[in-house]
């Protein structure tokens, strides 16, 4: 049989043992399994409930015995399900379970419950076992006291990475980083490279558990060059790495927002790049797979500011929930209140022509329907570095150009029909001009109010939204009324 076809067989073979052989843990992939999950792979809801009678009832024994079989994500998932006041109980049941990739999985609100229920050394054990980022996300939310009692029970390498990366502010790329990483001298050869990476294999501590690219650093231990793995197995093992690493290399500083990591990964396409201190020197390195977590969590933290829902996550306590949300809430009614002042100048006209205060809802809605839609559109565009001071003023005209288009064919449908409906041209004609009105209106709020906040310094995703609601509610009135109280309709 030719090579070729001996490979092939090979690959037969693999394939179709893949199923039958343990995973890493040394037990077999059960994750699609009936007994506890549904046909979508999610936990059924009745074993989750025998999870929790085997709780209630004190037999830690049998919930050990249920979890103990579940993929890690799964255990994740369990915390998640059951109800918060349970959460203790099951932490403690099953602590010999909680390793590093179910830590990883949690969501916030219930690694904090978690986190609450162990004692220190089993959540230091639990930290030590995780990357160095992951260790940072699991301390950085205990209190003072807490952390204190934790880090006391770490040994010293590990303590100090932790404590160095705690004293960088949130949401940078310092408090973010992974420490471990691989690097080495420039002078050395490609086969010492190799032959080092190899000899270092069987320590843990000594290379990361995953790594794309090696780092060359000058004696001053500054980064001066990156290799790509794919490229050290390809080149000979004569060949010095100062002769194939690549020079031109994205740098971030330690200081650097996590936001601005992100939008640098996804424009020049990295998969890593190093992190280096106030000196230049080489601390730490970032890599996609965190920066994937920053992307999405961004994301969902703008579309839920731009609503005032607070963190919008179903296990944030009910307390947080509430005054997120009422906040917002009462700012609400505040700009309602203004609104409707605008509406009482006008209650005399409303009270000769009663049909101004069935139509008049219509404006001010459609009004804050589209400035929702240029505001969504602008912040995202700040956010990814879309909109700058380079192209405001291109974006604004864009903007206003869409709104009067909009404006003009929504204020032709509704006076029109009003006309149909009513048999009153003028008032066709002036809910019509309103709605034109106010469609530039929500235009021009829509991305000046955003942009302005932004030049300001000011979170747009926070405060954008009262505004330009504010904006269309007041103008929709104000237009509407002023109009016909203009041509006489009232």
């Amino acid at each position: 049989m030719a090579s070729d076809e001996l490979i092939d067989e090979d690959l037969r073979e693999d394939a179709a043992g893949a199923s039958e052989r343990p995973d890493e843990g040394g037990k077999p992939d059960d994750r699609v399994d009936d007994e506890r999950h549904d046909e979508e792979n999610r936990l059924k809801s009745e074993f989750v409930r025998r999870v929790v009678e085997a709780l209630d009832a004190g037999d830690k024994g049998e919930v050990y015995d249920l979890v103990e079989p579940l993929h890690p994500a799964d255990v994740a998932d369990l915390f998640e399900l059951v109800g918060r006041e349970d959460r203790p109980a099951l932490a403690e049941a099953v602590s010999d379970l909680l390793s590093s990739e179910v830590i990883s999985e949690l969501n916030d609100y219930v690694r904090e419950d978690m986190i609450d229920a162990l004692p220190a050394h089993a959540v230091a054990e639990i930290a030590e076992q995780l990357e160095t980022d992951d260790a940072v996300q699991l301390i950085e939310d205990l209190d003072p006291h807490e952390q204190a009692a934790v880090l006391a029970e770490m040994e010293p390498e590990d303590r100090a990475a932790i404590e160095s990366a705690l004293s960088y502010p949130e949401e940078t790329a310092g408090r973010l980083m992974q420490r471990e990483f691989v690097a080495v001298p420039e002078h050395i050869s490609v086969g010492d490279l190799i032959d080092y990476l190899r000899d270092e294999a069987g320590d843990p501590d000594a290379l990361p558990t995953d790594f794309w690219e090696v780092f060359v650093v000058d004696l001053a231990h500054k980064p001066v060059g990156t290799c790509q793995l794919s490229w050290v197995l390809r080149t000979p093992r004569h060949i010095r790495l100062s002769d194939v690493m690549k020079r031109d290399q994205t740098l971030i500083p330690v200081t650097m927002d996590q936001e601005e990591v992100a939008l640098m990964f996804q424009k020049y396409a990295l998969i890593s790049a190093a992190v280096v201190d106030e000196a230049g020197r080489l601390v730490g390195q970032m890599t996609v797979d965190d920066v994937v977590h920053i992307i999405s969590e961004e994301a969902g933290e703008d579309a839920l500011l731009l609503s005032g829902a607070g963190d919008g996550d179903i296990n944030e306590p009910i307390a947080l929930t509430v005054r997120a949300r009422l906040s917002w809430l009462v700012i609400n009614l505040g700009t309602a209140i203004l609104a409707s002042m605008v509406v009482g100048l006008f209650q005399g006209a409303i009270a000769k022509f009663a049909l101004l205060a069935v139509l008049m809802p219509i404006v001010s809605g459609m009004g804050g329907n589209a400035g929702t839609q240029t505001l969504a559109v602008t912040v995202r565009a700040l956010a990814t570095n879309q909109l700058t001071s380079a192209n405001t003023w291109r974006a604004i005209g864009r903007e206003l150009t869409i709104a009067c288009a909009n404006g003009i064919a929504l204020g032709t449908l509704i006076g029109g029909g009003t006309f149909l409906l009513f048999h009153n041209p003028l008032l066709g004609a002036v809910i019509g001009s309103a709605m034109v009105i106010n469609n530039l209106t929500a235009g021009i709020a829509g991305i000046v109010v955003p942009v302005t906040l932004e030049r300001l310094r000011v979170d747009p995703a926070v405060s954008s939204a009262v505004f330009v609601t504010t904006a269309t509610d007041v103008m929709g009135f104000f237009s509407f009324l002023g109009l016909a109280v203009l041509v006489g309709l009232a």
